[in-house]
């Protein structure tokens, strides 16, 4: 059994969704789905029940489940092992963030880690800000640059590195949502807004529009990551919220404005989040002691 089909078997089991799980490792379901079967053979036994519509554990793969996330935790701890006997600490301390932390606040925190740790390799994975947290519970990055949830599960260690202000934003071409905003009285429920999937900033949004007492917003769109919906805000299709350093790294930042004087947005504060189990590791340690 090899350790990443046991790793792809814990985040099945957690999610029980075939092409999500494919998704977070980069192959194929029906790749994800071999490697399944293939510890199946090996365990002599279905480890999940399978249809159309749905995946369930087994009783065996509850079972399975359990000696799996020990394998993984074995292996780990042996890794740490090894590396505290060395002289220097060495490995891969795999990262998660948004592409705009990539360029705003990762690399100082990579700067001060390399020149303490100069054989750590640092492997870096973007994606949408509000995918962090299941990057890390999932096993597959060891840290992640993410806002604080509004509840933080005890499974999570979250440092605090920056607060974040979220404004509205809008386009600054001639066009329709311009006029809607230039009127005495703006008529929300029919701007079109852009919004996120999901997240932090989605429920900021949620929150601020409900004291808008306008009924139900117009939705023009919803993206994954606010890199995207800045973007469409640029070209004129509806107005958004978005974390105003997204808005300052974007590359068509002249063509957004912000939206003054419509009510308060609460900011976000910013961290490095990791699972509570996994700070003792070494190049873990090693990383939160030199923010």
């Amino acid at each position: 059994m090899d350790l990443k089909s046991l790793k792809m078997f814990v985040s099945l089991a957690k999610s029980l969704h075939f092409a999500k799980t494919a998704e977070m490792y980069h192959v194929s379901p029906s790749t994800l789905s071999r490697a399944i079967q293939r510890l199946e053979e090996q365990v002599g036994c279905d480890l999940l029940h399978r249809d159309n519509r749905t995946v369930t554990l087994s009783e065996a793969g509850k079972q399975f489940q359990l000696f799996a996330e020990q394998q993984i935790e074995q292996w780990k701890l042996l890794q740490l092992s090894l590396n505290q006997q060395q002289a220097q600490l060495q490995g891969k301390l795999h990262l998660y963030c948004s592409v705009t932390a990539a360029y705003s606040h990762l690399p100082s925190l990579i700067d001060r880690f390399r020149e303490q740790h100069p054989l750590v390799e640092i492997v870096l994975s973007t994606g949408d800000a509000a995918d962090a947290f299941e990057q890390v519970s999932s096993g597959i990055v060891d840290l992640a640059i993410a806002a604080k949830p509004e509840k933080l599960s005890r499974m999570y260690y979250f440092h605090q590195i920056a607060t974040l202000p979220l404004a509205i934003i809008a386009p600054t071409m001639p066009c329709r949502v311009q006029q809607q905003l230039q009127s005495d009285i703006i008529p929300w429920s029919d701007i079109p807004f852009i919004l996120p999937e999901h997240g932090a900033a989605r429920k900021r949004f949620d929150y601020w529009f409900r004291k808008k007492q306008q009924g139900k917003p117009n939705i023009y769109a919803t993206v994954a990551g606010n890199e995207a919906l800045v973007s469409m805000v640029a070209l004129g299709c509806g107005i958004a919220i978005s974390p105003k350093v997204v808005v300052e790294n974007s590359p068509v930042k002249d063509r957004v404005q912000y939206v003054n004087g419509v009510g308060e947005i609460e900011p976000f504060d910013l961290g490095i989040c990791c699972l509570n189990q996994s700070r003792e590791q070494a190049l873990v340690k090693a990383f939160f002691a030199t923010l």
